[in-house]
């Protein structure tokens, strides 16, 4: 193939590298890409929308009363080892906001990854 553009088009459709273009403890590893067409022919690579899971689909394994000045970025590294995951935090919590989960006073549920089950310890 000599057009690099179609190349690139055609890895990065479902089943190509689908699971490869973020890692897998990215919000977006299992989210599909898609493509649009434009009149000027232009083709435009974009991922599916990512729908926010319901807060069901977690196990807690423990909770956290958010106390002064704390950060999200703070909680995520504490209890699950890595600050660029409050993403999980924001889905248990059913945040779409970050900045709106660490208000004084809030409870935090901290679960395992969606889907996982496993034991409950509040």
């Amino acid at each position: 193939m000599n057009d690099p553009n179609k190349a690139l088009l055609q890895i990065l459709q479902p089943g190509g590298l689908k699971n490869k273009l973020f890692t897998p403890t990215s919000r977006y590893y299992n989210i599909e890409t898609l493509t649009l067409e434009t009149e000027d022919e232009r083709t435009i690579v974009y991922l599916n929308r990512r729908l926010s899971p319901l807060p069901d689909n977690f196990t807690v394994i423990r909770e956290h009363f958010v106390t002064q000045d704390e950060r999200l970025d703070n909680i995520t590294a504490r209890y699950l080892g890595d600050p660029e995951q409050f993403w999980r935090i924001c889905d248990a919590n059913a945040a779409l906001n970050p900045a709106e989960i660490t208000e004084l006073g809030r409870n935090l549920l901290i679960t395992q990854p969606e889907g996982l089950a496993g034991s409950n310890n509040v």
